[in-house]
């Protein structure tokens, strides 16, 4: 308690994929969430999370033989995995005042730190039968309901966290910009009895100090932007007041993205590539880049993590000690992976009946069901897949993701792998795991032998599969994009498809059909111990670097405690923040 008490840094994400009991999260975004706290909590930093509770969950997809999914609320009971914490928040919205509760789950640290995450609920007695719905969906709800989500997140969040008694936390970590909010709670800590709308350039730069901002998103039409009329119904006049002293209002909407891009000292991309995009996007601002990673220990398979602990007993505590993988033997590897192949094997048997063979090369892809990651571009030609199963031998695929129940084109994808399926099925296994989430996530990505990514670039601001795949031995075949650009050494971390400069689809089709013709499926096949090599050198050289571990060391350095100078206002307390952070194991 004491530590928790002790906390400089609050972590807010609309998505935080902690446990696999709370389905609480979408994709990505939410499982980075929650690998970057468990990092936090192994390296002893002094953070707390802070989220929605999402009562419902983001869904549970149904799927019918032919690929049409329909979705239904999650069934789960937060009593039953959170711990319940006595005070409540008050938030005016729509001119109604909000009760806001919270729940609390620790993460463990390896070295005994825990940090608590904070699950905000509005399913209270004492609110309005609407209101009490305004933490039921992820992602769910007209804009309306999005903007009160989003002040439910930002404004009672740090609310919450003072309740509780979090007065030392100085440091608030926007991880996208739907709790970009916080800065008008911010703003009135900063202002006190002054109303809002008296809030000056001062005040804006105090607030600006404290805060950070990482982007995810490389597409612009999908920013959070609402009609500022909207705003000011839910907001009320005052606050908005004070977000136009911000430049966050262009052309008469309240845009998210440019409140945090305006109001915080730092901001960065998940990727060297995405750094570069976000910078052309916003001129105005300096866009740094710290690529993402994922939990080592949460994403290595048992049978991995078995032999780590046996040959590089350090990993755990300092992931870099996976360089040392480089030195385990070629036959232990590719038994390990046999091993986590067979566990993912028995539950796709398990789960819906399919039998895969053991010794064929399994492909893997599983992400977010949506047109710019083109699932489908694998079955772009049938009679070229069928013609390469023949000369090279046989191959099985594994499919797993969720179409947003408002994205038809997702929608459509996932129907066009399951037509693609039927019409192969005699030559070539294709199966779609439904309502893919963190279970199938962890045997997916160690089980199949080549991970697969395609997905339109620029488009992938990072994606954090491929990492994991790694972590287990499992090379991907990818489009160059996202951290692929930098994880990437042909033929010793994986395959390439296409070229980094800006090429047609119809090449990058030629090129992902070429790969696995001339080079992937003969390796497999004919030289088992050259695949091993490269299985070998994904877990060295990217799953010893592309972790959380590494990340959170990023932010600590650059964003949270930079060296500022004594003129710096807010940061220049960077002494005694450092020698907290020294001797927290």
């Amino acid at each position: 308690m004491t530590e928790e008490r002790n906390a400089r840094i609050a972590y807010f994400s609309m998505e935080i994929a902690v446990d696999e009991r709370i389905p609480s999260y979408a994709g990505g975004l939410g499982v980075l969430s929650g690998d970057m706290l468990r990092s936090n909590a192994d390296l002893g930093i002094p953070i707390v999370g802070v989220t929605l509770v999402h009562r419902q969950g983001y869904f549970r997809q149904i799927l019918d033989s032919k690929g049409k999914q329909t979705e239904k609320p999650e069934d789960w009971h937060p009593e039953s995995v959170l711990e319940p914490l006595q005070p409540i928040v008050s938030l005016a919205l729509n001119g109604n005042t909000v009760k806001v509760r919270a729940w609390r789950y620790w993460i463990d640290g390896i070295m005994g730190h825990k940090v608590p995450v904070y699950f905000l609920d509005t399913d209270l007695p004492e609110n309005g039968s609407f209101e009490r719905t305004l933490t039921n969906n992820l992602y769910g709800g007209d804009p309306y309901y999005r903007v009160c989500q989003e002040a439910i997140l930002g404004i009672g969040g740090v609310m919450m966290l003072r309740a509780l008694g979090h007065d030392g936390i100085n440091r608030f970590h926007m991880n996208e910009c739907h709790s970009s909010l916080l800065i008008l709670a911010l703003l009135q800590e900063r202002v006190g009895n002054r109303t809002l709308a008296s809030v000056t350039e001062a005040d804006i730069e105090s607030v600006r100090q404290q805060c950070i901002f990482t982007t995810h998103t490389p597409v612009a039409a999908a920013f959070d932007e609402f009609p500022i009329e909207l705003a000011t119904k839910i907001l009320g006049a005052d606050r908005v007041a004070a977000l136009e002293q911000t430049n966050c209002c262009p052309r008469g909407k309240m845009n998210l993205v440019s409140l945090a891009l305006d109001c915080s000292h730092y901001t960065n991309g998940v990727a060297m590539q995405h750094g570069k995009v976000s910078q052309q996007m916003f001129p105005k601002y300096p866009i740094h880049a710290i690529t993402n990673g994922v939990h080592a220990a949460t994403w290595t398979s048992p049978p991995f993590q078995e032999l780590f602990d046996r040959r590089i007993p350090e990993w755990r505590r300092d992931n870099l000690y996976l360089r040392h993988a480089i030195g385990i033997g070629l036959d232990e590897i590719q038994e390990t992976h046999l091993a986590a192949k067979r566990l993912m094997l028995a539950e796709i048997k398990r789960a819906n009946g399919a039998k895969f063979n053991e010794t064929s090369m399994i492909l893997g892809f599983a992400r977010r069901a949506t047109a710019y990651k083109r699932a489908d571009l694998l079955f772009s030609d049938l009679d070229r897949l069928r013609a390469i199963r023949q000369r090279y031998g046989p191959f099985q695929v594994v499919y797993g993701g969720k179409a947003h129940p408002s994205d038809k084109e997702g929608q459509v994808l996932i129907r066009k792998i399951h037509e693609a399926a039927a019409a192969l099925k005699k030559t070539i296994p294709v199966i779609y795991i439904e309502n893919y989430d963190m279970h199938w996530g962890k045997l997916l990505t160690a089980g199949v032998d080549v991970w697969l990514n395609t997905p339109h670039r620029p488009y992938e601001a990072s994606g954090t599969s491929g990492m994991k795949s790694a972590l287990n031995g499992v090379p991907s075949l990818s489009v160059l994009d996202g951290w692929w650009v930098e994880g990437h050494l042909e033929g010793v971390t994986g395959w390439s498809v296409g070229t980094n400069e800006d090429s047609a689809p119809e090449a990058e089709v030629a090129s992902l059909y070429d790969k696995l013709e001339r080079v992937v499926l003969p390796l497999y096949y004919a030289r088992s111990r050259a695949f091993a090599e490269v299985m070998r050198s994904s877990i060295a050289l990217n799953g010893s670097f592309f972790n959380t571990q590494r990340v959170v060391s990023q932010y600590v350095m650059n964003a949270y405690f930079p060296k500022f100078g004594s003129d710096q206002g807010a940061l220049s307390d960077k002494s005694a923040d450092s020698e907290e952070l020294v001797g927290r194991k």
